[in-house]
């Protein structure tokens, strides 16, 4: 494949491209699903092609195939320069910055291939484990998943680059409805690793489930929170999501470039203090594994902000190109059939020295949120506003935390919350999923996100009045 992906770089330098790259991937993924009790899907799909992308006079053309013929694909790069020439005349000129050409072959370490496990197996841990999470009569739904999910990709371009990657993922997920006195409530949480099916072996997964559903049942029976502005702890869970979400996308090179972002022109500016430090990295333990993004480019860690000063953003070769920057490596590209767009990898928050009673203490009336069993929200780059669920919290009073609550939301001013982050852990969990990903442009990823527990001073808690 390497030699046919060679060819077709070099066709497109031959018919004029400045620059060329050609992408094979090969997907493969399965996915079980299991409802109280009775296996509702067994699903597995496979998408396997070539992506061509051209750069001709300041201008990209992209074509893709599922066909492996040489012959085909030379029909392929013809249409990239044919989009090429269409769109430079009412497009930007277009550039890309200057890259050392690379070499690697880099993998996920594998001791049991998904690929090789038979339904049977799978459908057996995935109902075995619904059935410990259907423990009474206050559980009116137990929905379990095993999803698994590997990709193969070889990247060549016309500056001599060739990367291979293998990745490999797996995880189990479980939801649980919680119904009491005309209350409900839901709770879900999953487990995944960049791992083959020994990640699904190794875990007690009925112990897993029976926990979510113990904390609905507890849940519904719990009061909601007061709402208004409070003092809070959140756990790494809540802090991944609220850095991934409402900081890291307005850290992305290409909303920054059209002023899209609420971090356009704050370069070198202090956005919190000195204990808040941020990173996006390819490769972390629990996260998703991005050595390199899908221009070829070694993806190392990316320091955004540095002890509260925004240090950087992230890029792809043609945003880096536009502000005169180098990339960092965040170009990715949801599969062969689209193009690569700035995204974050792995985002989280670098730990410190507080454990989690020295974050409570000093909290006359707050919440320690809780980000499992959040169910999403909303983000305004621009305005750097967002909104999310949190899950089953607790109510922390005279820097003790005491009874929960029930799942609530929580939101605020990214900035502003930033600057309220007066004391971070010593904890660090970040995570990825196997279930969906980062939506953005029509396309989704796998990423990672996470941090310690950190004690914000200010943000607005929606519950009962």
């Amino acid at each position: 494949m390497e030699d046919v992906l060679s060819k077709l770089v070099d066709e497109a330098r031959k018919l004029g491209a400045s620059y060329s790259e050609a992408r094979f991937q090969d997907i493969t993924s399965t996915m079980v699903a299991v409802e109280n009790g009775l296996l509702r899907a067994y699903e597995s799909d496979r998408l396997k092609g070539i992506g061509i992308r051209v750069l001709l006079e300041g201008a990209w053309g992209y074509s893709s195939s599922n066909e492996m013929g040489l012959s085909g694909l030379r029909r392929n790069v013809r249409q990239a320069i044919k989009i090429a020439k269409t769109s430079r005349k009412g497009s930007l000129r277009i550039g890309v910055c200057a890259r050392k050409a690379v070499r690697d072959r880099a993998g996920v370490q594998v001791k049991i291939d998904p690929d090789q496990v038979g339904p049977e197996e799978k459908i057996k841990v995935c109902i075995e484990a619904n059935k410990a999470a259907r423990i009474g009569d206050r559980i009116k739904n137990a929905t379990t998943r095993i999803g698994t999910f590997a990709d193969k990709r070889l990247f060549v371009n016309s500056e001599g680059s060739i990367v291979e990657l293998n990745s490999s993922m797996a995880g189990l997920g479980q939801l649980s409805v919680a119904f009491s006195e005309g209350k409900m409530e839901r709770v879900a949480d999953s487990e995944s690793r960049c791992a083959g099916f020994e990640f699904i072996q190794g875990k007690d997964w009925t112990g897993f489930c029976r926990e979510i559903s113990e904390l609905a049942v507890r849940a519904v029976d719990a009061q909601a929170p007061s709402a208004g502005s409070f003092e809070v702890v959140a756990d790494p869970d809540l802090v991944g999501l609220i850095l991934h979400e409402a900081f890291g996308h307005a850290s992305e090179g290409d909303l920054i470039t059209t002023k899209e972002s609420v971090l356009h022109g704050r370069l070198g500016s202090k956005l919190a203090g000195p204990n808040v430090t941020i990173y996006d990295q390819g490769t972390v333990e629990g996260g998703y594994f991005v050595p390199y993004d899908d221009e070829g480019t070694p993806k190392a860690q990316t320091t955004i902000v540095d002890e509260g000063v925004l240090k950087g953003y992230l890029q792809s070769r043609q945003t880096a190109a536009e502000m005169s920057m180098e990339t960092t490596g965040n170009a990715r590209a949801m599969d062969f059939e689209n193009t690569p767009i700035v995204r974050q990898t792995n985002c989280y928050m670098k730990h410190q020295d507080h454990s989690l009673e020295e974050l409570a203490e000093g909290i006359e009336k707050g919440y320690y949120v809780r980000g499992r069993g959040a169910g999403g929200g909303q983000v305004d780059v621009g305005g750097g506003t967002f909104t999310f669920a949190v899950g089953p919290s607790y109510v922390i009073e005279k820097g003790e935390i005491r009874e929960m609550v029930r799942g609530t939301t929580v939101s605020g001013l990214v900035l502003e919350t930033l600057q309220t982050i007066d004391a971070v852990g010593k904890d660090l969990k970040i995570s990825t999923s196997v279930f969906g990903g980062c939506g953005k442009g029509a396309q989704t990823v796998k990423v990672g996100d996470g941090g310690p527990h950190i004690r914000i001073r200010k943000i607005t808690i929606g519950g009962k009045a």
